[in-house]
Formats: C-alpha cells, sequence, structure tokens
C-alpha cells in the first residue's frame, strides 16, 4: 500500500505561508537598515558613524541590528556588494544592446571606467575609504564583492574570442586584469604631466586594455583554460 504522509497538505501550506511572511519581514527590516545608513553616509560624506545612529535612523531596535548583521563592517560590506552588483547589471545591460562582441567589450570597459572614477563634488565614502580598508584587511571579501562584475566581463571576454576579435585563453584571468587595471586607473586620476594630473580618457583605458588582450599569447599548456 502506499504509504500515507504524517503530516496533512494543510499544515505545510500554513508553515510555508508563515516562513514566507517571516522572510518578507526580514528583508524589509535589513532594508531599512541599509537605507538609513545610505542616508547617514550622503550626510556625513563618511562611513564614520555609529551603529546606534543606524538604529535610530532607523526606528529599529539594536537587537533586530544584531539578528541580521554581525556589526557595522557586515552592514558596509552589504552597501559594497549592492553597488558592485548594481554596477555589474548596468554594464551587462548596455553590453546587450551592442551586437559586436567586441563593441559590448570596449563599452564594458568604459563604462567600468567612467563608474569607478571620482566624481566631482561627490563623497563616494563606500569606495575611497571603506573599499581601501577592506582590501588591506579582507581582501577575500573584496574578491567575493566583485564575483558579479567578474562574471560579466569573463562571459563578454569568452564571446570576443568565439568571435575571433581577440585571441582565445583564459578568459576569467584576463577579465580580473581588465578589471583591475581599469579600476586602478580611475582611481589614480591619471598621470602627472606639468605639475598637473591629466586624467585618462575612457578611449585612452579602452586602447591599452584591448592592446594587452589582443596582443596576449594563448595559454600554455601547463594553464587553465577555463581560467
Amino acid at each position: 500500500m502506499t504509504e500515507v504522509s504524517e503530516e496533512p497538505a494543510w499544515r505545510r501550506r500554513a508553515v510555508e505561508r508563515s516562513t514566507r511572511a517571516a522572510k518578507l519581514r526580514a528583508e524589509q527590516r535589513v532594508q531599512r537598515f541599509l537605507d538609513s545608513a545610505q542616508d547617514l553616509i550622503a550626510e556625513k560624506g563618511t562611513t564614520d558613524f555609529t551603529v546606534q545612529e543606524i538604529v535610530e535612523r532607523s526606528q529599529q531596535s539594536l537587537r533586530s541590528f544584531y539578528q541580521h548583521f554581525d556589526g557595522k563592517h557586515e552592514l558596509l560590506l552589504a552597501l559594497f556588494e549592492d553597488a558592485l552588483a548594481r554596477g555589474a547589471l548596468e554594464i551587462r545591460d548596455a553590453a546587450l544592446a551592442e551586437d559586436d562582441p567586441l563593441r559590448r567589450l570596449r563599452g564594458a570597459v568604459e563604462l567600468l571606467y567612467e563608474q569607478s572614477r571620482p566624481r566631482h563634488q561627490v563623497e563616494r565614502p563606500l569606495f575611497s575609504d571603506f573599499a581601501q580598508q577592506l582590501l588591506v584587511r579582507h581582501p577575500t571579501q573584496v574578491a567575493a564583492a566583485h564575483l558579479p562584475l567578474l562574471a560579466v566581463f569573463t562571459e563578454l571576454i569568452e564571446q570576443a574570442a568565439a568571435s575571433g576579435a581577440i585571441p582565445a585563453g583564459r578568459p576569467r584571468r584576463r577579465a580580473s586584469l581588465v578589471m583591475q587595471t581599469i579600476m586602478f586607473a580611475a582611481q589614480g586620476n591619471g598621470v602627472p604631466a606639468g605639475g598637473h594630473a591629466v586624467p585618462f580618457t575612457s578611449a585612452e583605458i579602452w586602447e591599452f586594455c584591448y592592446g594587452g588582450i589582443a596582443g596576449s599569447a594563448v595559454a600554455s599548456p601547463a594553464a587553465d583554460p577555463a581560467d
């Protein structure tokens, strides 16, 4: 005979409904903490604020905060990851508007450079302060935060290689090198010339990255081609 489930279907449905409702409430509480932190960053122009300030701004409890975050560092990390994920999505959407794989890659390079550049009279402490501290103290967290962006660039490099526009080989490693080049150049704000900093243009960044990719040798037999 067919075994009869001990738990009635109505009970499972009730539990599932309750779980969904609890998850939604938790997501809403987390978002209020994140929004409050964003507001404080915008007002202060720095990440130098306390957990208590976040709690008061969100009109939630300290207990609730620590139910969702280990501390201020984890909350700032969440904001940093969200910002990078939104940037990656913007780059992917822009790339999808192009039919040519090489133009897709160029557009992604130039857009990432523009995203990464310091904005005139706009404080970006998550990137100018927190990201720098993160890079020194928690490099693995930085790498994890950049994974969505790395996935986009890896895919675009694979597509360009498949079309014959660039040599094939090690797309993920190339993507990492391209991203690091772009972001370092953006934060460096150009090279000294006559005592003045001359910012790089997005076209210069593309020409440099393309030259490196197009001139690179195919991965050696010892290298993992999927890297």
